[in-house]
């Protein structure tokens, strides 16, 4: 940042440090960089940095821009969700002629296309100098990641614990043996409190 800029930003009253805050914030969520680009200095950046993302007022000033950008962009959760879907869901036969052959871009349908990750084509030559002729082409299809789609989708669809399961394997293993010694003191006629070996 220029010496000119820096004097200007410390120069900012509370409410324009905030503003400013809240639009650098949203480059990269880097509350830390987005404190010292609002004019606050390098020792407190941290501190305050965390401070603001706490703030009522600035937390809002962050949804607001967040949602001017999202709807300029056409960002949307649908939006998103049917991209995961498609990337979840394509069918690899929409990619091959029946012959064998990659279908050509254009033939292939939207879902097809996106599901793409990447795309090489290689042209294939024989022969050498002024004999050289274009015999065809190599074309390797990279598909997106299924499995990463489908677990972001059961994620959205609240599928899996957000939070691993609490087990303390102590207790757990020492209800097991309990349980067991009542079971087999039943079928034997033994005390349920008789320790093991």
């Amino acid at each position: 940042m220029a010496k000119d800029s820096k004097s200007i930003t410390k120069k900012l009253g509370v409410r324009q440090r905030r503003t400013r805050f809240a639009k650098e914030y949203l480059k990269d969520k880097n509350a830390t960089r987005a404190a010292k680009a609002a004019g606050y200095s390098e020792e407190s950046a941290h501190v305050l940095g965390c401070r603001l993302l706490k703030d009522p007022n600035v937390r809002s000033q962050i949804e607001s821009l967040l949602e001017k950008v999202n709807a300029k962009l056409d960002i949307s959760i649908e939006r998103v969700i049917r991209e995961l879907a498609r990337l979840a869901f394509f069918d690899s036969l929409e990619f091959w002629n029946e012959d064998g052959t990659v279908k050509p871009l254009h033939e292939m349908s939207e879902d097809a296309r996106r599901a793409i990750a990447g795309l090489e084509v290689t042209e294939v030559f024989e022969g050498s100098g002024e004999e050289r002729v274009l015999v065809g082409y190599i074309k390797k299809l990279k598909m997106a990641d299924k499995e990463t789609a489908l677990e972001r989708l059961g994620h959205h669809l609240m599928m899996f614990p957000t939070k691993p399961v609490d087990v303390n394997i102590t207790d757990s293993l020492a209800d097991t043996i309990q349980k067991a010694r009542k079971r087999a003191s039943a079928h034997l006629d033994l005390p349920s409190n008789v320790d093991g070996p």
